[in-house]
């Protein structure tokens, strides 16, 4: 049906058109404010699971911030226990040990150094040739001597050396 059909038609079949056109009208009025309605239930139950999502968070926090406070106490009861105390302590004395086994290995090297320095002046001695072992600032000789008489001397001269406690002259006699 045309446009001129329409106009030119006697009132009575001009109704239902516009009846019908009405209905379609107020239809989509209802169609767009269901859409409206629609959108404003999605938005408010958004809006509420954000506000359980934000309590929840706020929640977990407070709790996150409980246990952080409880295991802080039990640390600090736990550091200041008897038993802590005593490995503390026994860790310190292990420690000073250790430091006077480094001091007298520091020592007994310098003896060795000092020691072999000192045989080394002697025209009769080959150094490189006797071995010199320290230990708690006891004093070895091992190796080769060309004579009695250099054997003692290589003895007293280690024995002069300072900090020298005794020597066990262990070189063997014999003629180069």
């Amino acid at each position: 049906m045309t446009c001129q059909e329409v106009v030119s038609k006697p009132p009575r079949t001009r109704k239902p058109l516009l009846a019908a056109l009405v209905i379609a009208g107020v239809l989509t009025t209802l169609a767009a404010c269901t859409d409206r309605a629609a959108d404003e239930s999605a938005r408010r139950q958004v809006d509420g699971a954000v506000d359980q999502a934000g309590k929840a968070a706020a929640a977990a926090g407070h709790k996150a911030a409980e246990l952080a406070e409880t295991a802080r106490d039990k640390t600090v009861e736990f550091a200041k226990s008897p038993e802590v105390k005593r490995q503390v302590g026994e860790a310190r004395e292990a420690l000073k040990e250790l430091g006077g086994d480094a001091a007298a290995t520091s020592d007994d090297a310098a003896l060795d150094a000092a020691v072999s320095a000192a045989l080394a002046r002697d025209p009769d001695l080959s150094v490189s040739r006797i071995d010199v072992q320290t230990r708690h600032g006891a004093v070895r000789l091992s190796g080769p001597a060309p004579s009695e008489d250099a054997k003692a001397r290589a003895g007293e001269l280690a024995r002069s050396v300072k900090g020298v406690t005794s020597v066990d002259n262990a070189l063997e006699v014999r003629p180069l």
